[in-house]
Parts: structure tokens; sequence; C-alpha cells
């Protein structure tokens, strides 16, 4: 166990990694809003593994959050986060005020259409905006070889994936696996919102996974696996934002004819007030 080095300036943040990659250590990097779980520090394990330092950043970013979400009562505690990241041996933690990264007068933002346009994109106007923003940003600030970044995210990581190619950033974006409680539920910070009832109704997201994967394989068409999986999710009064099988890079409505390409299947739905997102990968047809 080791004590990480809290930096707060950006400046500081970048020339420390810069000056250790010069003595040839490879740094991973791991963005975080904070309320860290063990989804998280699978990343900080992952990026351990492959790399010499590791450094995770804590910023509740202001701009990927709508007027309605819940930035003011996103779970912080950064005492918590420290402690845990410690235990893991993250050499720095990047962790700024906003101000650092939106300087006053700031007014650039980056947009971004392909993956960012469906789903998330529809639902809430703006924060691709803000996650290709802030990612740029951190990315500035911590120049590291690798970024890690958690597969539960799909759409997110695909966000990501663009405006590296697209900017030719000099990062390779790691996508690591969902990490899920002994019940299932796909670790999240706003799983803290979900009442003891709320939970239990919230397992039935992973079991309708589990059913569609097993009807994939069997053949079964993709508008039935789909309904199947509302029918579930709706019968224990969770409200459905979407349930779709879709390209796993495009997003795009997979058809009968085309289902023996990649395939992922993407759900966001409300249990409660409480907004939750999963998805699944789905084996290759071919």
């Amino acid at each position: 166990m080791s004590t990480p080095l809290v930096i707060r300036d950006r400046n500081t943040m970048r020339n420390l990694i810069l000056t250790n990659q010069t003595m040839g250590r490879r740094i991973g990097f791991v963005p975080t809003m904070g309320s860290l779980h063990a989804g998280h520090t699978s990343l900080v394990d992952r990026a351990m593994a492959e790399c010499d330092d590791v450094v995770t950043s804590i910023f509740v970013n202001p701009s990927q959050f709508g007027p309605q979400e819940d930035f003011e009562r996103y779970p912080r505690d950064f005492d918590a986060d420290f402690n845990l990241l410690a235990q893991h041996d993250v050499r720095w933690i990047f962790a700024p005020d906003v101000h650092e990264m939106y300087p006053p007068g700031d007014s650039t933002r980056i947009e971004i259409s392909g993956p960012a346009e469906p789903y998330e994109g529809q639902l809430r106007p703006g924060h691709f905006s803000g996650v290709a923003t802030i990612v740029f940003r951190l990315l500035q600030s911590t120049p590291a070889n690798t970024v890690y970044f958690g597969a539960k995210d799909w759409q997110q990581v695909l966000v990501v994936r663009q405006m590296v190619r697209d900017l030719g950033l000099d990062v390779e974006v790691m996508t690591c696996p969902i990490v899920r409680d002994k019940d299932g539920l796909a670790l999240s910070s706003r799983n803290a919102y979900l009442s003891e009832s709320e939970r239990t109704r919230a397992q039935t997201i992973y079991a309708a996974l589990q059913q569609a994967e097993e009807n994939w394989c069997r053949g079964l068409a993709i508008d039935k696996i789909e309904l199947k999986v509302r029918d579930m999710l709706s019968a224990r009064e969770i409200r459905i934002d979407y349930a779709d099988i879709v390209h796993d890079e495009s997003l795009r409505k997979i058809s009968e004819v085309s289902r023996n390409t990649p395939a992922i299947f993407l759900i966001a739905c409300h249990v409660g007030s409480t907004r939750l997102i999963d998805n699944l990968l789905l084996p290759s047809q071919t």
C-alpha cells in the first residue's frame, strides 16, 4: 500500500507525467467521477498490470449533466476514494476543481456525431459534448500512454474512441469488462440511490440480458428477443428508455439478415427515480 500524491493543478500533473515518461516509464490513466467501487478498482488493477505507474482522476464533470439530472446530489466522498486508491497503489490522484478544468470565460466544447447521435445522444442532449470535452482536457492534463474505461458505458467508450481517432490523440483506449455484484447488478455509483426493494427489482436487468443471450443463441427473432426483455422489465415496474440489439460499433439496429455481425444488447431504464444502464455483448453467429 502506497500513499498517492494528490495533484490539483493541470500543469503540475502534466509535467509529472511527461518527466516520468522521459525516464521510460509507461503511464496508465483511469478517469473517474469519484464515488469509487470495485468496477473502478478493476480498471486501476488492469492499468497497474500493464503500466509502470497509474494516475486516477476524480472530477465530477458538470458539463455532462443535463438541467434535470443529478449533478448536485451525485455521491462524493474524496477521503474514501483516496483510501481505496491507496490500497491499489495508485501513484497520483488528479483532483482539480471546476475552475481548473473550466476556467472563467471558458466557451469551447467538442461536438461529436456518429456514435454520439443515437440513444444517450438523443435522450440527453449535450451529454456527449460534455463527455468529449472533459476527456480531451483530462488527456491534455494527464498525457498517459493508455487510458482505461469500463464497458458498462459502452456508447461513451465508442465516443471517446471516435474523438481520439479524429483528433489524432496519442493515447491507447482500453475497454475493460463490466464488473457485477453477486446479484448480477452492474456496479455503478448510482446504485447507492436504490432502496432495498428497488435494488431487488434492479436485479431483473441482468436476468433479462441473460435471457436475451440465451434466446439469441437459440435463433429467436430479434424483435421477439427485445420484446421478452421489455416484458421482463415492465413486469417489475422498471421504466424503459431503450432495450435494443444493435451493432456493437455503429449502434445501428440489427436485422435478421445481418445478425451475424458483432452485436450488443443495450438497456437504459429507470428503477424508481434512479436511471441505470447496462449491456451485454452477444456471441457471434457466423
